[in-house]
């Protein structure tokens, strides 16, 4: 199996925190975030991962090198943003399977990664959407279900429980993408949202410890919520 982890961004909300590093490499409990994000994926039987890298990419390739924790490890490297949807559409042409997993590289998920490949061919599906229960959905927006499948999405602000979407996809890699899209366009924003009625992604649910570095807050709390070699991975459900 094979995964593209997206690993471009400037970080600029942890500015305060981490300089002259990329923020996948934010430090957590002793070391790099994005080690820890490899090795789940090793641990969930992925092979090869392609890193969509972009700014100081190239202190991502001279940690890293061509492997680490047993994966095959690949570069798409940015000389331009590209937004999401560019990044994983330009790194989708290295990918040699027919189907590939697609990370963000500031999030976590404890969810069994093959499980969701596995749900996702099963269901013949052309996008499968990780989405996970949240108490409060204010902050990242929800997403609406019917029938296993994502039907709708919810702005940002609506307070209450629900799902929201996790930031990890399997997206088969012939995807039809939708026509005039430019260099660079956001997946979500201008693929997922408005195409969500042809593309019904299927929704792999989960209830499992789901956590954002992308503020000062959260990479705090990493710190020792990361911190453990073991946590207990809940497997989620494609329906």
């Amino acid at each position: 199996m094979e995964a593209i982890v997206l690993a471009g961004g400037f970080g600029t909300r942890l500015a305060s925190r981490i300089k002259d590093i990329p923020k996948p490499m934010a430090p957590v409990a002793g070391r790099p975030f994005l080690e820890i994000l490899l090795e789940h994926l090793a641990a969930c039987g992925y092979t090869r991962a392609i890193l969509s890298v972009g700014y100081l990419h190239e202190v991502i390739e001279q940690h890293f090198g061509a492997s680490f924790a047993g994966l095959q490890v690949d570069y798409a490297i940015e000389h331009e943003p590209r937004g999401t949807g560019g990044a994983i559409r330009a790194a989708m042409e290295l990918g040699t399977k027919p189907s590939m997993l697609v990370l963000n590289g500031d999030t976590y998920l404890d969810v069994d990664y093959g499980a969701m490949m596995r749900a996702h061919a099963g269901a013949g599906a052309a996008i499968t959407m990780a989405v996970v229960e949240q108490p409060d959905v204010a902050r990242y927006g929800g997403v609406q279900i019917e029938g296993g499948r994502v039907v709708g999405f919810e702005e940002k602000g609506h307070s209450g429980p629900g799902w929201i979407n996790a930031g990890a996809y399997v997206i088969v890699r012939e995807l039809a993408w939708r026509p005039g899209l430019a260099a660079k366009f956001s997946f979500e924003r201008d693929v997922l949202m408005p195409e969500v009625a042809r593309l019904r992604p299927l929704a792999f649910s989960t209830t499992s410890f789901f956590l954002d570095i992308g503020v000062p807050e959260d990479l705090d709390r990493a710190q020792t919520a990361l911190a453990g070699e073991g946590s207990t991975r809940e497997q989620g459900t494609g329906n």
